[in-house]
């Protein structure tokens, strides 16, 4: 079997941009993914890309830095933080090369210059740092870096579900087992490095998520069952614009450009451009009072909103069945992006773990701590997919041992043989629900309890949560079985760091325990004991 130099798992923006590192540097890499390259969550990243350009207004890295901080509420990584915000000029200038259409400002004299972009304030940002491209920034950076991976002779396999990393005994990471979803079979892949950029897990709260419906987790669980560390599992980001009851986005760049947050007799309640917990927060109390919310456009000149907004208001006419132009927005807020993920260290190598590194929302970076600052999202995938891949190709020497297959064929001959007494599309959907009300903007001990003994009570029903379709070659049923189970142990591991962090901090909010505490201001860690999920 041929060992590539790396693997890199997902093709969403972290992975593209590691990808092109790799090729750049002559190494052979191939990037897998279980749909197709361009479906990834990058697209729903709308708003901006954060870099301090100061085209708008006098702006630094430092002040970048500071405000990242703050929003992280003293849980983020000065030293990494830095390396993000510095990086980020050149991280523009980079994209500019690959050819990424950001909107402009008029300019005769330098119309390609870095200093014509467009920049526009997010919400928890103290000056205007968001390059764009209409409201499709991630779209477009997603497809740019797709087109420049082609150019670049970067092979893509899609249609490959990761089941589980290959190891040594020492917890050496020597590629991926993947179910080859158009053949029905096993396919490992061997690599001298791996690199997850599989995504975040907001797709466990299934119908009340920006986020699509795969998103759940897979390389995190991956990482987690070979040795990996998980940390800040309980920090989950809900967006205050997704569209009611869909739960479809409405970028924060609508905020940023006007748009007031209302309720049903038009009453703004709230600082539209807070921090998103903050105005998630203030949206629940108004939900709680039993106010119905709208997110109103009209603040904002038509000529603006056709020019800089034109997916928002194509969304709310397809999803909510009103004009823009004339009428508020029903919304909603709904779970945008998990802060928690897979443990790395300052080369975002994976703790726990040898050979193997993480990138994007699928890591736990310590940058965006309790509260991601709107805008980062997008600058980390690029500055940490590619800084990964270089550590990951500075890889040296050979494996220690031999690599060992695991148990991938007998997990899924277990699952092919199991009754169908209960519906795993029904259980996800219940558990969707269940988490946003127990795990949800405003939570407390009781109600995670709870949430721990349902997802027990699922957890107990597995071995008759069977199959409908029993064929081998495109099997979806099996694929999302797969993810149902992985949905499972993500939220365990969630609900079990919740439980344990007894204070509110960013976007974990405690009615029972109200305060910022400074005993808490640490990690909560997650590891696999003996088949059982732990904190440390």
């Amino acid at each position: 079997m041929q060992r590539i130099d790396l693997l890199v798992v997902g093709s969403g923006g972290a992975g593209l941009a590691a990808a092109l590192e790799a090729a750049s540097r002559g190494a052979k890499v191939a990037v897998v993914t279980k749909s197709l390259p361009t479906q990834a969550q990058t697209c729903m990243a709308q708003g901006g890309i954060n870099a301090a350009l100061g085209n708008v207004e006098p702006d630094s890295p430092e002040e970048h830095v500071a405000d990242t901080l703050r929003s992280a509420h003293g849980l983020a990584d000065e030293a990494m933080v830095r390396t993000l915000c510095e990086s980020a000029p050149e991280t523009i200038a980079w994209l500019d090369r690959m050819l990424v259409p950001f909107s402009r400002v008029d300019s005769l004299e330098t119309p390609h210059s870095l200093q014509t972009i467009a920049q526009r304030r997010l919400g928890g940002a103290s000056h205007p740092r968001a390059c764009y491209a209409q409201d499709f920034t991630g779209l477009k950076i997603l497809q740019s870096l797709y087109d420049r991976c082609l150019e670049a002779g970067v092979r893509f396999h899609s249609g490959l579900y990761l089941l589980d990393l290959i190891t040594t005994e020492d917890r050496e990471v020597l590629g991926a087992e993947f179910w080859d979803i158009r053949a029905g079979e096993l396919r490992p892949i061997l690599a001298r490095a791996t690199l997850l950029a599989t995504g975040g897990f907001g797709g466990l709260y299934h119908g009340y998520s920006t986020n699509a419906y795969g998103a759940s987790g897979d390389g995190i669980a991956a990482a987690l069952r070979a040795g990996g560390v998980l940390e800040d599992m309980e920090f989950v980001q809900f967006h205050p614009t997704a569209i009611r009851p869909a739960a479809v986005l409405i970028s924060e760049a609508a905020r940023g450009a006007g748009a007031w947050l209302v309720n049903e007799v038009g009453e703004r309640f709230t600082d539209e451009l807070g921090p998103r917990d903050v105005v998630a927060r203030a949206m629940f109390e108004q939900i709680a009072k039993g106010h119905e919310l709208f997110l109103d456009l009209r603040p904002i000149s038509e000529g603006t909103l056709r020019e800089l907004l034109p997916q928002e208001l194509h969304l709310a006419r397809l999803h909510a069945e009103v004009d823009p132009l004339q009428e508020p927005i029903p919304v909603m807020p709904a779970v945008h992006y998990t802060m928690g993920g897979i443990a790395v260290d300052s080369t975002l190598r994976i703790r726990g773990l040898r050979r193997a590194y993480a990138a994007g929302e699928c890591s736990a970076a310590r940058i965006h701590g309790a509260n991601r600052l709107g805008g980062n999202s997008l600058l980390e995938i690029v500055v940490f997919g590619r800084m990964a891949a270089a550590n990951a190709l500075d890889e040296s020497g050979s494996p220690s041992q031999p690599p060992s297959l695991g148990n991938a064929r007998e997990r899924i001959e277990a699952i092919f043989a199991r009754p169908q007494r209960f519906n795993h599309y029904l259980k996800r959907k219940i558990l969707g629900k269940r988490l946003y009300h127990d795990l949800g903007i405003v939570r407390d001990g009781a109600l995670i309890g709870d949430a721990l003994d349902f997802i027990g009570e699922l957890e107990s029903r597995l071995g008759e949560t069977g199959l409908r379709d029993r064929s081998r070659a495109e099997n979806r049923d099996l694929v999302e079985l797969l993810e149902y189970e992985n949905s499972l142990l993500l939220a365990r591991a969630l609900a079990l760091a919740a439980h344990k962090r007894q204070e509110s901090r960013g976007a974990h909010y405690r009615s029972d325990h109200p305060e910022e505490s400074k005993a808490w201001e640490r990690h909560i860690q997650v590891k696999m004991e003996d088949g059982e999920v732990v904190t440390c």
